[in-house]
């Protein structure tokens, strides 16, 4: 039992050293678990007191983990130092929350310290668990707050000593324990549990399983298997990486066997786990984000979210196919309606759980209480089979590897959290918004070109929760006082901060992919930006066509969800190269210039002359050229060599 809890993996450490820690890591680890759930089930904790509670178990886990796993004596020391420190400002708010209160949250001595101590334990888990980005936005942060009367002009301020940076970031929900923690208690964690467990019970075997009796027997089938699990498995934890990780050791070298290039295997898997994050119902983290900042249900944000998630996992779906085609590549033999039916049979049960969400949420639980009755339904139906029973030690380690993955996500929100929080207490927020509608004038395409750059490039840098919370305060607001709906804003900032995952320099999903395929890294993130294109063309029709994320009237939804699939089908095609047969450059420019006129940039329901003509024509084109293409006129290019690229 011991042994599958130990947790140095990176470096071995003397068994009792290890031994300890992994104990007191999986303790806590279960104290959040039963933490959480009691929240989130009968809601009876301060907001306050139970973000708190749950960041110094979270950081003291976390400090714990990584002075396990250091390399280096000093770092390790440091984390074992830190770990203790990490648990007093919890147990300090807790003790204290009504003197807090009652004092108007005004910092006292004592608190000061305690503020100094709670900073180091962010700026150091931040910088061992996400990297040094989120460390320098805070340093800078601290710095504006603390030397802003010294800059001159609009952008300074009078300055605030560390009594009213205490205040701020410590004794209120505006700093550490903000919006982002609350999201990253209630529902962040809750939901990667679910995942968790799910995975435990074997419900992503299911969906690799479902994905090859679906399409295995086609022609480059697991190419096609690859994109359909990993974008189901997506569904339940939300994780472009943990995907790669998790479905790619199968995947990846099936595809390799029937043919695929290794550059092309791990880019169809690193696009393919990326369609997670984007999925209904779970989603990345910053959905959930997303439905507290603009305070909306979140079953509204995963309906907006549907039509643009399936059109990327169609639009991949499509490439996979092409490439196969192309290719000439063979069928997966062991899959087909035979093992489709043999899966449902025997181990269909395991997706209970997921639609008892689906339906919990449409009834109108709250997604807190969705979550905790998918944990009961995925518990109760764990015994009714040897291979799925999930015993005491085995809950122990879900609550584990929950902690594991998510220690990143809150060490990024409570760095985020407190950079928010200076931006709040200075209005510097405010500042830059104006800024970014000063340089984009009122030309909304200019601000939208901003806006994507900004995104893309803290997303970059940035987890995809940090990057999204600090998108929504500083360049969402731009978007809004031009008059874009809050929630098209907030999905465009969404879509280009994950786009990371796959666009290089920073594509880690493209980079884990590439570990397990053996191609280049840098190669299979430029395939994988090739496959999924469409998550950085689609923000863009989110502004002339609501109707993608189920805003305005039936008809304007339904015209909005054809030529958007129209076009993005068609971009497919030109970026493969290849429709049943190779297609000629001009050939492949033509079917891209016909797909964007078909999403010409104007409202779905204008009936304008340039608009008609441009749409008439993209629409006729479209059709002409891929007639002429599929009956083989004309003449045929090379084809395209995935293995160079």
């Amino acid at each position: 039992m011991l042994d599958k809890l130990r947790l140095d993996r990176l470096t071995k450490r003397a068994k009792g050293e290890a031994v300890t820690v992994s104990l007191l890591f999986t303790l806590l680890a279960v104290a959040i678990t039963l933490l959480v759930l009691y929240g989130a089930y009968f809601g009876l904790i301060t907001a306050l007191i139970l973000r708190s509670q749950f960041f110094s178990l979270v950081s003291c886990a976390g400090l714990l983990y990584i002075g396990l796993n250091a390399r280096s004596g000093s770092v390790r020391l440091l984390c074992y130092a830190l770990a203790p420190v990490a648990l007093v400002p919890g147990y300090h708010l807790w003790a204290s929350y009504l003197d807090i209160i009652m004092r108007g949250a005004m910092a006292t001595p004592p608190d000061l310290f305690i503020f100094v101590g709670l900073m180091a334990v962010v700026l150091v888990l931040a910088r061992l668990a996400v990297g040094w980005a989120l460390v320098v936005l805070v340093v800078l942060a601290l710095a504006y707050a603390w030397f802003g009367d010294l800059i001159p002009g609009r952008y300074g301020h009078g300055g605030y000593d560390l009594r009213r940076l205490a205040s701020t970031l410590m004794l209120s929900t505006e700093g550490v324990y903000g919006l982002p923690m609350g999201v990253a208690v209630e529902y962040i964690f809750l939901f990667a549990l679910l995942g968790t467990l799910l995975m435990k019970v074997g419900t992503g075997e299911v969906f690799v399983d479902i994905a090859r009796g679906l399409t295995g027997r086609m022609q480059g089938g697991p190419g096609l298997s690859a994109a359909l699990s990993s974008a189901m498995l997506g569904t339940i934890n939300g994780s472009a990486v943990a995907n790669v990780v998790t479905t790619g050791t199968f995947t990846i070298p099936l595809m390799k066997r029937v043919g695929y290039s290794a550059n092309l295997a791990g880019a169809i898997e690193a696009a393919a786990s990326s369609a997670g994050q984007i999925l209904p119902p779970v989603m990345g983290a910053a959905a959930f984000l997303m439905a507290e900042i603009i305070g909306v249900p979140y079953a509204q944000i995963a309906l907006a979210a549907l039509v643009p998630g399936l059109l990327y996992v169609l639009a991949l779906m499509v490439a996979v196919r092409l490439e196969a085609g192309r290719l000439g590549l063979e069928r997966d033999t062991e899959a087909g309606w035979a093992l489709l039916r043999q899966t449902l049979l025997r181990r269909g049960y395991l997706l209970l759980p997921l639609i008892g969400l689906i339906g919990f949420l449409i009834a109108g639980y709250t997604p807190t209480r969705a979550a905790v009755m998918s944990i009961l339904m995925a518990l109760l139906i764990s015994p009714w089979s040897r291979q799925t029973r999930v015993g005491p030690v085995d809950l122990a380690i879900v609550c584990r590897d929950t902690l594991l993955s998510t220690m990143p996500i809150v060490a990024a929100v409570a760095a985020a959290g407190a950079v928010i929080g200076v931006l709040n207490l200075t209005g510097m927020g405010l500042m830059l918004s104006g800024l970014i509608v000063n340089i984009g004038g009122q030309n909304m395409w200019a601000i939208l070109l901003l806006t994507a750059l900004v995104s893309f490039v803290l997303g970059m840098g940035l987890p995809t929760s940090a990057a999204y919370l600090l998108l929504a305060v500083l360049v969402a607001p731009a978007l809004t006082r031009l008059g874009v709906p809050p929630i098209v804003a907030h999905m465009f900032i969404f879509y280009y901060g994950l786009a990371s995952a796959i666009t290089p320099p920073v594509a880690l999903a493209a980079y884990a992919a590439a570990s397990i395929s053996g191609g280049d890294a840098n190669r299979t993130a430029v395939e994988a930006v090739r496959l999924g294109f469409v998550k950085l063309l689609v923000p863009f029709l989110f502004a002339t066509m609501p109707g993608l994320l189920m805003l305005g009237t039936g008809l304007e939804i339904a015209f909005s969800i054809v030529l958007a699939t129209i076009g993005t089908v068609g971009l497919t095609i030109a970026f493969a190269g290849w429709l049943g047969r190779p297609m000629t450059r001009t050939e492949r420019a033509a079917v891209a210039v016909a797909s964007l006129l078909v999403v010409w940039p104007q409202a779905v329901t204008a009936v304008d002359p340039v608009t008609i003509v441009a749409r008439a024509a993209g629409l006729a084109g479209m059709a002409l050229l891929l007639y002429r293409v599929m009956l083989g006129q004309g003449p045929a290019a090379a084809p395209y060599d995935s293995k160079a690229s």
